[in-house]
C-alpha cells in the first residue's frame, strides 16, 4: 500500500508535464499563424522521461522566428475606384427610377381615359373655381355656387363646340367649291411657273393620289368604324371630366386634406406645404393661357375676316383652342389660316393673313405672355417643346395639352421641397455659442441676427400651406 502514492505521483507529474508540452506547441503554432509565414520547427522532441524544468529552461534559449511581413488583402469594396462606385450606385436607382416611371405609364396607359378626364377636370376647375370663391364671398352657400359655376361653365363651353361644328357644316360647301377654285387657279400657275412642271406630271400627281385613297378604302373603312369608338370614348371622357369637375369644385379642399393622409408623416408638412403653390402654378397658367388665346383668337380672326377669308369665325375658334398647345398649337391654328386663305382668296391673301398670324404671335410671345403669366408659370422654350412632344407621342392631343401645366407643376413643386428641406436643415442644426458663432456667420451666408429675423419656424409647414 506504501507504493501506491508514489505511482499516483509519477502519473500526475507525468500529465502535468504532457499538458504543458500542448501548451507550448500551442502557442508555437498561434505564432506561426500570427506571423503568417514559414518558420523553422525544431526537431528536437522532449523524451517522455525528462525533466520539466530542463526543458522549459530548453524552450526559453530557442531562438525566435524571424517574422515574414505579408500584405493584407484590401477590402474589395475598397478596392474599386471610387468614379466607379459612383457611377454604380448612381446607375441602380437609376434603373430602379426607370422601373418605376415605366410602371406608372403602363398604368396610365391602361386607364388613359380616366386620366385624361381627371386632368381635364383639373384644368377646368383652376378656371372655374376662382367664380365659386367670388360667389361664396357673397353669401351664395357652398351648393348653389358650385351648381350655378359648373352649370355656366359647361354651358359655355358647349355652345362654342355646337357654334363651330354649325359655322363648318354651313360653310362646307362653298369651301368646298371655293378649294376647287382654288386647286384650279394653282394647277394653271405651276404650269405657266418657272418650275417647268408639266401638264402630264399633274395628272400622275391626281392618279396617284386616287390610287392611294382607293387602295386605302378597306383601311379609311376600319378607320370610320373605329371613329364610332372614339366618339363614345369621348363621350365617357366629357362625362367623367363633368362629374370630377363638380365634386373638385364643391369639395377640392376635404379631397385635398384626405390625400394628404396617403402621405408618410415625415414627408407631410412639404407636401401640404407644395400642394397650394402648385395649385396656384396650375390656376395661374389656365387663366393666362385663356386671355392670350381669347387675344390671339380676336385679333387673328379680324384680320382674316377683313381679308374676306371663309370661315373666319371657326378658324378664329380654332386658333383660340389650337393656343392650349403652347408654340406647336399657334403654329399649326395659323397655318391652318394661311392654307384656307391660299386655296380660297390667292397668294397675295394668303401672304397677308401669314404676317398678321406672324404679327399677333410675336406681340403675344413678347409682351402678353410675361405680362399675364408673370414668374408663376417659369419653363424654359426647349422644355416647352419637347414635353409638347411628348406628350402627344404618349396621349395625343390630350397629352400635347396637358404636358406644359405638369412640366410647370412640377417645377413648382421641385423648388418648394428642395427650399423646404434646406429649411429644415436649418432648423436642425444647432445654434452657434460664444466666439464660434462669429466664425459660423461667414458659412452661412449672413450675419447671426439676419439668419435669426429669417429663420422659418420651429415645426409645421408655412403658414400659407392651407390647401386652396
Amino acid at each position: 500500500m506504501s507504493r501506491v502514492p508514489g505511482w499516483l505521483g509519477r502519473l500526475g507529474a507525468g500529465l502535468t508535464r504532457m499538458s504543458e508540452r500542448l501548451d507550448q506547441r500551442r502557442e508555437e503554432a498561434r505564432r506561426h499563424d500570427a506571423d503568417d509565414g514559414p518558420g523553422p520547427v525544431s526537431d528536437h522532441v522532449p523524451h517522455t522521461g525528462g525533466d520539466a524544468a530542463a526543458e522549459d529552461a530548453a524552450a526559453e534559449h530557442m531562438p525566435a522566428h524571424p517574422a515574414v511581413a505579408v500584405g493584407s488583402r484590401p477590402d474589395p469594396a475598397q478596392a474599386v475606384p471610387w468614379g466607379v462606385r459612383v457611377a454604380a450606385e448612381a446607375g441602380w436607382r437609376l434603373l430602379v427610377l426607370a422601373g418605376t416611371v415605366w410602371v406608372l405609364m403602363r398604368v396610365i396607359s391602361a386607364v388613359q381615359l380616366v386620366v385624361l378626364a381627371f386632368v381635364a377636370a383639373l384644368l377646368i376647375t383652376a378656371l372655374l373655381q376662382p367664380a365659386v370663391a367670388w360667389l361664396r364671398r357673397h353669401g351664395v352657400p357652398r351648393g348653389p355656387a358650385t351648381a350655378l359655376t359648373a352649370i355656366l361653365g359647361f354651358v359655355i363651353m358647349g355652345l362654342i363646340g355646337w357654334f363651330v361644328t354649325w359655322q363648318v357644316m354651313e360653310n362646307i360647301d362653298n369651301l368646298s367649291d371655293q378649294v376647287q377654285d382654288g386647286i384650279d387657279e394653282l394647277r394653271n400657275w405651276l404650269l405657266n411657273s418657272p418650275f417647268h412642271v408639266t401638264d402630264k406630271q399633274i395628272n400622275e400627281i391626281a392618279k396617284n393620289l386616287r390610287e392611294a385613297v382607293g387602295a386605302n378604302t378597306d383601311q379609311i373603312t376600319s378607320a370610320g368604324l373605329e371613329g364610332v369608338t372614339v366618339v363614345v370614348e369621348a363621350l365617357t371622357g366629357i362625362l367623367l371630366a363633368a362629374f370630377s369637375t363638380l365634386f373638385l369644385l364643391y369639395d377640392g379642399k376635404r379631397i385635398w386634406q384626405w390625400s394628404l393622409k396617403l402621405v408618410p408623416a415625415a414627408a407631410r408638412p412639404g407636401v401640404a406645404g407644395a400642394g397650394p403653390r402648385a395649385w396656384r402654378t396650375l390656376t395661374a397658367y389656365v387663366r393666362g393661357t385663356v386671355i392670350v388665346a381669347l387675344i390671339d383668337a380676336i385679333f387673328i380672326g379680324l384680320g382674316i375676316y377683313f381679308l374676306d377669308v371663309p370661315m373666319a369665325v371657326p378658324l378664329a375658334v380654332f386658333i383660340f383652342l389650337f393656343a392650349f398647345i403652347p408654340l406647336v398649337g399657334a403654329v399649326v391654328s395659323g397655318a391652318l389660316a394661311v392654307v384656307v386663305a391660299l386655296v380660297t382668296q390667292g397668294v397675295f391673301a394668303a401672304v397677308m393673313t401669314l404676317v398678321v398670324v406672324l404679327a399677333v404671335q410675336q406681340i403675344e410671345g413678347h409682351i402678353l405672355q410675361p405680362f399675364i403669366l408673370g414668374r408663376a408659370v417659369r419653363v424654359h422654350p426647349l422644355a416647352v417643346v419637347l414635353s409638347v412632344a411628348a406628350g402627344g407621342m404618349v396621349a395625343g392631343i390630350g397629352g400635347a395639352v396637358v404636358a406644359v401645366p405638369l412640366v410647370a407643376v412640377t417645377n413648382t413643386v421641385v423648388g418648394y421641397l428642395r427650399a423646404y428641406s434646406r429649411e429644415a436643415a436649418l432648423r436642425q442644426r444647432p445654434k452657434p455659442h460664444g466666439a464660434t458663432s462669429t466664425d459660423a456667420a461667414p458659412a452661412l451666408g449672413r450675419a447671426p441676427e439676419a439668419q435669426e429675423a429669417q429663420e422659418p419656424p420651429k415645426a409645421g409647414p408655412p403658414s400659407d400651406a392651407s390647401p386652396a
